[in-house]
């Protein structure tokens, strides 16, 4: 008696990747390179010009430095005409006490904000979030007279109370965010310990970690980038930062481009490394902070 063969289990399919899908992240990928290629391209074009004369600069500028083009004399201009040395220094000191004050003052306003519920609490929050949106050279002149009532005029004081004034919103308001996190029985269990409020906020410190990274990027970029308040408030020659020491080769009728290039290419040396070195600590404490 002949028994009809059990048919064989079929194993389960796996779907079909969709094409649009595919051709979806293909799109994103290219989208991305093209941003990456223009972000790239204007630093490789001040790097290679700056190893060239004037009339290779205009005369080539996207051709490399080969041949006739080809010159360090502003490389040797900016190491004999310029105080470089004096200008990392100016820009390393601002930078580093602006990031210090700012993360250290930043920290303990978010604190405050998150842990002590006063009824002015979303006064000052909502306050320190417009602080954001409102730009800090709208008020020069006031900050201007105020330097000079202090007698801090032409120091290094205050480019870094200004610049401290100026984060301090922002970083207030991604510490916020990240001490909102923080575990509620964490704190209680170390409060119950008998542990002091400074205390439980060292226990606290680890877990906002890259929020208190994020706000170190953040802050440096545009400190060490700037040129409006270093022009205003310390134009002194002793106390020039990067971008002011660079503005000695532009000129009203005539500029040194050669030197003027390789000024900026050393000036953007510090960032390019420490965010190569630095990126995804800050591109993880960034997004998690506005994300949360």
């Amino acid at each position: 008696m002949s028994t009809a063969a059990a048919p064989r289990a079929q194993r389960p399919r796996r779907p079909a990747r969709p094409r649009t899908e595919a051709l979806s992240t293909l799109g994103v990928h290219a989208l991305l390179v093209v941003f990456a290629i223009v972000a790239i391209a204007p630093v490789l074009v001040v790097v290679v010009n700056s190893f060239k004369s004037t009339m290779g600069i205009f005369g080539a500028p996207f051709a490399p430095p080969v041949g006739a083009t080809f010159s360090l004399q502003g490389w040797n201009d900016v190491l004999s005409e310029g105080d470089f040395l004096l200008n990392y220094r100016n820009s390393v000191i601002v930078t580093v006490a602006t990031i210090v004050l700012t993360v250290v003052l930043g920290t303990l306003a978010a604190w405050a904000l998150v842990e002590y519920q006063v009824r002015i609490s979303a006064l000052l929050t909502g306050f320190f979030f417009v602080g954001i949106m409102v730009p800090i050279r709208l008020g020069t002149v006031p900050l201007l007279k105020t330097m000079i009532a202090w007698h801090l005029v032409d120091t290094l004081v205050a480019l870094v109370l200004v610049y401290t004034a100026m984060q301090l919103p922002l970083a207030i308001a991604l510490m916020t965010t990240y001490f909102r996190s923080v575990p509620v029985e964490l704190k209680e269990a170390a409060r119950m310990d008998g542990a002091r409020e400074l205390r439980v906020l060292g226990i606290a410190i680890p877990i906002v970690r890259p929020g208190i990274a994020a706000v170190a990027s953040v802050t440096m970029l545009p400190v060490w980038n700037d040129l409006w308040f270093p022009l205003i408030l310390a134009p002194a020659p002793q106390n020039q930062t990067v971008t002011l020491g660079v503005q000695q080769f532009v000129g009203q009728f005539q500029s040194n481009y050669p030197a003027l290039l390789a000024s900026l290419t050393l000036g953007a040396v510090p960032l390019i490394v420490l965010f190569a070195v630095f990126s995804r600590q800050f591109i993880q404490g960034l997004s998690a902070g506005y994300g949360k």
